[in-house]
């Protein structure tokens, strides 16, 4: 992706294969809720309302999230392109406008990333009862840190079971709400070709009763070897300072860095969000887990075996306006 250094944004070439990278981030049940347009100096990145889940995300914040993860996926590879892109935050359905910087190769941090944007995926299965590498705190922390947020790694015995009964909880309120428990039968969708949703393959086994953390059930198969070996897992909460919609995109971009630091230590990474799509269960967590900024997400790190991918809408699907 190489430009002219008189040009002031640009080629739709180049940004339309930077969008092919930026697509590849994680979305709440794979629900992809972005759009990406050029303009006469840069790019958006607009959040798709029709893409927003009523009854999982009514106040759009992990949309939002998704579209910052997406963001984040979109500068690293104009990075990794050698024009990188200066952005700021804007309001209502557009999220941030990006605008061509200086040339520059892109540093060795940003290719290693961006080499790791097409093979990271969401682990939905259990993990091995293999240890992390006693380093990898510190450095999935400062990943964090260079976007603007905060990992804060949930310790001790006594704060995981705190943790643990919190994500139960929100789990079964949400599956207490009949529109819930439809909607997401229908992001689970049955069928590996599907261009959105959770498709079976990666899905992963159904949760089972003795996990210490509870997974979502995407509908996967049950067995007895489902259960989850690791009594001592890696365990971090996401946050960012300040809880409003352009608060949501950074912590985005935070994730994202993060997830591909991770994939880029060899790990493998589970997010639950149920513990904050609950707001009650939102707040008891923000006292729980340790004096943070506004809770964005629950991460959990490990090793596990790669599975079925999810798949992505076409790059012609989610650019214009």
């Amino acid at each position: 992706m190489t430009t002219s250094t008189t040009s002031r944004t640009w080629s739709p070439e180049a940004f339309a294969a930077a969008v092919g990278y930026a697509v590849w981030a994680p979305s709440i049940h794979n629900s992809q809720p972005w759009r990406f347009r050029c303009t006469e100096d840069g790019a958006d990145v607009l959040l798709d309302e029709h893409r927003r889940l009523a009854a999982c995300d009514p106040d759009g914040r992990m949309a939002r999230i998704s579209c910052g993860a997406a963001a984040y996926n979109l500068r690293l590879a104009l990075a990794a392109g050698g024009r990188p892109a200066r952005y700021r935050l804007e309001s209502g359905s557009t999220l941030l406008h990006l605008w061509p910087g200086p040339q520059r190769p892109p540093t060795p941090l940003e290719r290693r990333l961006h080499q790791q944007i097409p093979r990271r995926h969401t682990n939905r299965g259990p993990f091995a009862d293999s240890p992390v590498d006693a380093s990898a705190p510190r450095v999935l922390a400062e990943a964090a840190r260079r976007e603007g947020g905060q990992l804060d790694f949930v310790t001790g015995e006594a704060a995981l079971a705190t943790l643990a009964a919190l994500i139960r909880t929100a789990e079964a309120r949400q599956l207490a709400d009949p529109a819930y428990a439809a909607e997401l039968r229908a992001r689970s969708t049955g069928a590996d070709h599907s261009v959105e949703g959770i498709g079976p393959s990666a899905a992963g086994a159904a949760p089972h009763p003795g996990e210490v953390l509870t997974r979502r059930d995407f509908g996967g198969a049950g067995h007895d070897t489902t259960r989850d070996v690791s009594r001592h897992p890696v365990v971090a909460v996401l946050g960012v300072l300040g809880d409003g919609p352009d608060d949501a995109v950074r912590a985005g971009m935070a994730l994202q860095c993060v997830l591909l630091t991770a994939a880029d230590l060899g790990l493998a990474t589970a997010m639950y969000s149920q513990p904050v799509e609950v707001p009650a269960i939102r707040d008891r967590l923000r006292r729980a887990v340790n004096p943070i900024p506004d809770p964005q997400l629950v991460l959990r790190f490990g090793y596990a075996p790669t599975t079925c991918y999810t798949n992505r809408r076409p790059v012609a699907d989610v650019l214009g306006a």
